[in-house]
């Protein structure tokens, strides 16, 4: 009986090592786009709390030259088209000044030019003699999806805002073998005590920096859906490299590379005025959409030459 314990034993012991040897096979997870393991990072809700806000703080203005890859359709339209090599200059001071200048591939000349204050925006459109004018506020839009590019979209991409007083976060940890990440879900309470996820921010688990920023409608549909990647230091600033933004109910994504980046340096008041150019048609956005286009202002006199001095005679 003694013996046959054994023999049991014995050929279950070998069974094990043979399962362990030949039928089971371990790999590494790895992240990144890197050939080893990196370790995750840990964190709680206020410690990814506090870094969100330390980010945020840390930002007073910046000038930034990039390069720029816009990108006007859908996904779910199946037709997307790429303008590439577009350089731009982007410029910013909170609380939410900003301005863009877009150039064209190439020939360099201007593409597009837009600016707002945080309440207000204007967007010239010299390829369409096209100058627009109205309140960040309205979400009405345009056929043209290039009528549809708003500073705002860009500041809400460029710089995430920390959590709001309105806001109540929930924790996720979405940690598989894809992905490593904690996902901060903002939600927010109407006045019906209705809840609604207004916000969720992604903060990557290998160097808790933020990767992924989405916005929602009241329906839950995304509005925005920006992506970050390469953080870097610049003026001793962590800022990401590269930011991918894209609008779907808009039709439109931008993808953002940073070539030259300088952060709280100053950025002065002029650099955030933008004029109406003369022989531009002006159009307003309104709740009902764009007005119909009023005619171009008239160029302004030159002023009267003012005539010669003469000569007193004795």
């Amino acid at each position: 009986m003694a013996d046959r314990r054994t023999l049991t034993l014995a050929l279950f012991v070998c069974l094990c090592i043979l399962l362990d040897g030949c039928l089971v096979h371990r790999r590494a997870i790895t992240r990144d786009g890197k050939s080893s393991v990196q370790p995750l990072l840990t964190a709680t809700e206020k410690e990814l709390e506090d870094r969100i806000a330390d980010e945020y703080r840390a930002v007073q203005d910046f000038n930034a030259t990039v390069d720029m890859v816009p990108a006007l359709g859908s996904a779910e339209k199946s037709k997307i088209t790429e303008y590439k090599d577009v350089r731009a200059y982007i410029l910013f001071r909170k609380p939410a000044f900003i301005r863009l200048i877009g150039l064209f591939p190439v020939v360099r000349n201007k593409a597009f030019d837009m600016v707002s204050n945080g309440i207000h925006f204007e967007l010239y459109l010299p390829s369409k003699n096209l100058f627009i004018t109205g309140l960040n506020n309205v979400t009405v839009e345009s056929k043209n999806k290039m009528e549809n590019w708003r500073p705002q979209h860009f500041l809400e991409a460029l710089l995430v805002h920390p959590v709001e007083p309105n806001e109540k976060p929930i924790l996720l940890n979405l940690t598989d073998e894809d992905n490593a990440a904690y996902i901060l879900a903002l939600v927010h309470s109407g006045p019906n005590g209705e809840l609604r996820i207004t916000r969720s921010i992604w903060v990557d688990r290998i160097n808790l920096r933020i990767a992924r920023l989405l916005t929602f409608d009241e329906a839950g549909n995304i509005l925005t859906d920006a992506r970050y990647s390469q953080w870097q230091l610049y003026d001793g600033v962590p800022f990401p490299k590269q930011i991918v933004l894209n609008r779907p109910r808009d039709e439109y994504s931008v993808v953002i590379t940073m070539v030259k980046l300088d952060i709280n340096k100053g950025v002065g008041d002029d650099k955030f005025v933008l004029e109406q150019p003369e022989g531009t048609q002006l159009r307003t956005l309104t709740e009902q959409g764009l007005s119909p286009a009023e005619p171009a202002p008239a160029a302004k006199p030159a002023p009267a030459a003012k005539p010669a001095p003469t000569k007193k005679t004795r």
